[in-house]
């Protein structure tokens, strides 16, 4: 007795599972390159210095000083009475902290003297102004 024979299939490669493989990749790069870039403070327009470099500190403290004048420290909204105790309490015993004021150019300039006076009265705490190149 013979068995019939059975059809021949040719021969096929399934690529589906591939290309969910290659969508996984490259959903990690793509979110992984968003996370490579940090913004310590809120969007403003900073001013331009030629002279500008940039500094490694390993604790950054970022005061924003936007357009309206509102004062943020480190993304939370505050005001210039309760930014020495609030610079304090983040700096505490580490003397490398480094506060970073990032005043929009069209800030007044008594303001971010004042803010750079508050956080003058903090011991321990080194200033600078962020600034950009042209």
């Amino acid at each position: 007795m013979r068995l019939q024979d059975e059809a021949e299939i040719p021969p096929q490669i399934n690529i589906v599972p591939m290309i969910d493989v290659i969508f996984a990749i490259l959903t990690f790069f793509i979110m992984s390159t968003l996370f490579l870039t940090r913004s310590e403070g809120l969007p403003v327009n900073l001013p331009k210095a030629a002279t500008s470099k940039a500094q490694q500190v390993p604790t950054k403290i970022t005061i924003t000083v936007d357009a309206q004048g509102k004062i943020s420290l480190n993304r939370k909204p505050t005001t210039v009475d309760a930014l020495t105790e609030q610079v304090r309490a983040l700096v505490g015993s580490n003397q490398q902290a480094l506060v970073i004021i990032n005043a929009d150019e069209k800030v007044d300039h008594g303001q971010v003297v004042a803010v750079m006076d508050r956080v003058r009265r903090v011991e321990g705490a080194r200033l600078a102004i962020a600034t950009q190149k042209p």
